[in-house]
């Protein structure tokens, strides 16, 4: 028996950077499956720079051109007001805001020597800062509603950084904290959040030799945004990476350590295989209660180290 179509009939979603790439990707899917979708995109440069209301008209004639609904917006995320006018587009036209996929970006890059403000600020701005700016504006609108699905994007710049990308790596591990934030005080609403560790060629890859590449356009990479941005996805405070075909799980974990009442520099060193050893980790997750569950496990260590003692050298809370 086949798998039920998942459908987005009744919502409406908001996707960030839409014109293009991967954004592009996201919204014609959202559209395709039902959702009426407000396509933002002020259709600037690689850098940020310039405005172009042409991309996102286009993909709004895509749409309705295919039977869907869906509607342009040319703000920016990068300010407050762009971000707030942003999901103002989606409740002026469409009543709700429903689903929100932050995929916005620009690409300054530059050896860390060479970095300026101002492409720092300028990166940080769209990728980090326009990512609070439209949640701001539509997570009080999904708790008011009792639902909502917030699909944020870090990289593997993110995760492992890169060469010539301080600025983004900080802007996309900075996102990460965001959405942790978001799944946990939306937990109780009804409103799961989740980021995605997209990877697909387009215009960012200016320059690269992608001739050996396997297939990754951006279509390959949508299905897994489709599954966090819809009603019967089960997870939140969760990273999926989407590559070349490739959906997994990336997450944080952490050793169970070494326990001493009091330590030398030396001591730190001496032990630092042990505190190091992976070979038995603490998966802790964001939602329920992760911060809360890293405090009692360290502290129940501190208080009764013998009986947490899973073998010489290291310890861990049960």
């Amino acid at each position: 028996m086949s798998t039920p179509e998942l459908r987005f009939d009744g919502r409406v979603a908001v996707v960030t950077g839409s014109g293009r790439g991967l954004g592009r990707a996201y919204a014609l899917l959202l559209a395709s499956r039902g959702a009426r979708v407000v396509v933002n995109d002020p259709g600037g440069g690689l850098r940020g720079d310039g405005a172009d209301a042409g991309p996102a008209d286009e993909v709004v004639r895509e749409i309705k051109a295919a039977g869907g609904e869906a509607v342009a917006c040319t703000e920016t995320v990068a300010t407050s007001a762009g971000g707030t006018a942003i999901v103002e587009a989606a409740l002026d036209h469409f009543g709700r805001i429903d689903v929100l996929v932050h995929n916005a970006g620009n690409h300054r890059p530059a050896p860390l020597t060479e970095m300026t403000y101002e492409d720092l600020n300028a990166v940080l701005d769209v990728h980090l800062r326009g990512a609070f700016h439209v949640v701001r504006a539509a997570f009080p609108r999904m708790r008011e509603a009792g639902y909502g699905r917030v699909v944020l994007t870090s990289s593997i710049g993110g995760l492992y950084g890169n060469h010539r990308v301080a600025n983004y790596a900080m802007a996309k591990a900075g996102v990460i904290g965001l959405s942790n934030v978001v799944a946990l005080e939306g937990a109780d609403a009804g409103v799961k959040c989740n980021v995605i560790v997209p990877a697909a060629v387009t215009r960012m890859a200016g320059g690269i030799d992608t001739s050996a590449y396997p297939p990754m356009e951006p279509e390959l990479a949508a299905p897994a945004v489709g599954w966090l941005a819809h009603e019967s996805c089960s997870i939140t405070g969760e990273m999926l990476v989407s590559i070349a075909g490739r959906v997994a799980r990336a997450f944080v974990a952490e050793t169970p350590g070494v326990y001493r009442p009091s330590w030398t520099i030396e001591q730190v060193g001496e032990r630092i295989d042990a505190i190091r050893d992976t070979s038995d980790p603490w998966l802790l997750p964001i939602v329920p209660s992760g911060h809360n569950d890293h405090i009692a496990k360290s502290f129940a260590i501190a208080k009764s180290p013998a009986k947490n003692t899973s073998k010489e050298g290291g310890t861990h809370a049960g």
